[in-house]
């Protein structure tokens, strides 16, 4: 028969069996449990249109990454659930077709960078070297244009929690010849219009006529009127005011340049 006291000094009478525990054992333990709680973070992806993002949520869980996958239509609509996810280790945004340019993706960006010290990562339907510069400049932490494949797309995700900046490589060799030739930078413009559509819409934006516009770019009159059709659809503009006034608004710096550049030309 065995006995013992118990904290409030009563004492115990039975058969039992006393167990031995190892603080040192307990403790290493604890340490384990916080070490593996703390490694528990998720990876958000930001995207308005629900297909596109749950598609995505799916093909990054798919490679089986060490991080949750999350995907919410709005930063506003993540908060609201933010308890019920790990941490933050990185924010992708899915821009999609819109600019970078454009001043409420521009602070999109900059808001998400200034808010969250996880990095922010940026997806876009274009690799235009313009895009991707105001990107960073806006705080982004890589650039990852929708041509990738999702082993790629994973990759740079990885790079910029690792502390690293990812680009597309088409980007790297733009800059590269940019800097070889001294060429000047391509504009945003290009990225959305082609060459001859982009002259048809500086003129355009200066006001000029079709015929003048035909005479200056040795094209037909009935070639002008098909350009301005399709440079139309482009911005959704109903007519030609429309057409300068909204692009504008999307290349204020790129316009200005060109436009001074043209003055100087005409005078």
């Amino acid at each position: 028969m065995n006995s013992a006291t118990m904290s409030n000094g009563k004492e115990i009478t039975g058969n039992y069996h006393p167990i031995a525990i190892d603080p040192s054992s307990a403790g290493q333990k604890n340490k384990i449990e916080d070490s593996l709680v703390q490694r528990e973070k998720s990876l958000l992806i930001i995207d308005s249109r629900a297909l596109d993002r749950q598609c995505l949520a799916q093909c990054i869980s798919a490679h089986k990454i060490d991080m949750d996958v999350v995907a919410f239509g709005s930063m506003e609509e993540w908060k609201r659930k933010r308890h019920d996810h790990p941490p933050l280790a990185a924010i992708l945004l899915n821009v999609g077709g819109r600019k970078i340019v454009e001043p409420a993706v521009a602070d999109e960006i900059k808001r998400l960078a200034s808010e969250f010290d996880a990095p922010i990562i940026v997806l876009a339907d274009t690799d235009d070297l313009a895009q991707i510069m105001k990107a960073l400049e806006c705080g982004a932490k890589g650039y990852i244009p929708s041509s990738v494949s999702i082993d790629v797309c994973i990759e740079a995700i990885a790079l910029s929690l690792a502390g690293g900046i990812f680009v597309p490589a088409s980007s790297v060799f733009a800059m590269r010849q940019v800097l070889e030739t001294g060429s000047p930078v391509v504009r945003p413009l290009a990225g959305m219009f082609t060459a001859r559509q982009a002259e048809v819409v500086e003129a355009l934006r200066r006001g000029k006529a079709n015929k003048i516009i035909a005479y200056e770019l040795n094209l037909r009159e009935s070639t002008v009127k098909v350009h301005i059709r399709n440079i139309m659809k482009k911005v959704k503009a109903t007519n030609r005011t429309e057409v300068a006034y909204k692009i504008n608004d999307l290349f204020p710096t790129d316009f200005s340049s060109s436009s001074d550049t043209s003055s100087r030309l005409e005078h």
